[in-house]
């Protein structure tokens, strides 16, 4: 493909920062440019956001980014989520770009998150390709007229999810037996009291824990909250069984965990669904349950087993390389299938 020149629009850190790199990668030049600080500096603007939606941003911030972009020509802008960019939004952006594509790897169309994804939306019509990674958006990004449509893997990133090498230090620091590295969500709280009551030597870390009326019990079983970076690379590698979780809100039947702990050689233990069924073979390149039981007993067994541990982890890499669901294969996936039109 000849290297284009990107604006790409999203957060300048996480996974979009991650995709970002993935396009540079590929060879294309990618401006970045977050729109959030181009709105004042205040809580309440993220109240409308999630409240109202972003669409009632649209004034000062298509006001804000046509003084941004204002000279400025580029071959393709990728919007990555959009809960700030509205149908006024997208007609500033096509006015410097020669195509406008979206992809979220949330659930924008689902109902879980209020008014968040109002904007997206509203703006459905004017993309000229939206991504997406889950079945059930299709149809109803079709009944808000979505002009070209793709449905997507999540995708880990080839280098943030890349293998470190671990010292003696590392592995005092974050050896465990289970861990269970994620946001609290109200649905995860019973299922991790469940294992622990069930005798899973369970770890937890992440963010908001705090808010779980199982708090009490789980305290002692929280080991910090959020991490990125080698942190988070390290934590997985060094546990003996990672577990992926689903956000039940969000219609999830895999998420980014289910390619990032095998990119990273370590051992996945999830939810048995259809998606994961079709990345995985169950219990030679991952382990699934369709319980809180069976998901401990599972954890038992693979405890007592270094050697299944060591061959469910590598066989779970070599298919994850296989598979092609790094960032930089399904960047240029969505590339192409914009570029046909």
């Amino acid at each position: 493909m000849t290297p284009l020149h990107i604006l790409y629009i999203g957060p300048v850190s996480g996974t979009c920062l991650d995709r970002a790199n993935a396009l540079r990668r590929l060879g294309h030049r990618v401006t970045h440019l977050d729109l959030r600080p181009l709105l004042p500096k205040t809580v309440w603007v993220d109240r409308i956001l999630w409240r109202a939606g972003g669409h009632w941003l649209a004034w000062p911030l298509a006001a804000a980014l046509s003084r941004q972009l204002s000279g400025q020509r580029f071959d393709l802008c990728h919007v990555d989520n959009g809960e700030w960019v509205s149908a006024a939004i997208v007609k500033v952006l096509r006015r410097h770009c020669g195509r406008v594509i979206n992809y979220n790897i949330d659930d924008p169309t689902g109902p879980r998150d209020m008014q968040r994804f109002a904007a997206y939306r509203r703006a459905v019509p004017h993309y000229d390709l939206v991504a997406v990674v889950r079945e059930d958006n299709l149809p109803e990004l079709k009944a808000l007229g979505a002009r070209r449509m793709m449905r997507v893997w999540r995708s880990a990133d080839e280098v943030e999810h890349a293998p470190r090498p671990l010292t003696p230090e590392d592995h005092a620091k974050w050896d465990c037996d289970v861990l269970f590295l994620g946001t609290w969500m109200p649905e995860r709280g019973p299922f991790l009291l469940e294992l622990i009551q069930r005798g899973v030597p369970l770890t937890i870390r992440g963010s908001h824990w705090q808010k779980a009326p199982e708090w009490r019990e789980l305290k002692a079983h929280w080991k910090g909250g959020a991490i990125g970076g080698d942190d988070y690379a390290k934590a997985i590698q060094c546990a003996k069984v990672n577990l992926g979780l689903l956000s039940k809100g969000n219609r999830d039947l895999h998420t980014t965990r289910s390619l990032e702990i095998p990119a990273l050689g370590a051992l996945f233990c999830a939810e048995r669904t259809s998606e994961h069924l079709a990345m995985y073979e169950d219990g030679v390149e991952a382990v699934f349950w369709s319980d809180a039981a069976e998901c401990a007993r599972m954890c038992s067994q693979l405890l007592a087993d270094e050697p299944k541990r060591m061959a469910v982890a590598a066989r779970g890499h070599e298919r994850y390389l296989r598979n092609r669901h790094g960032n930089q294969d399904i960047m240029a996936q969505m590339l192409l299938h914009a570029l046909q039109a």
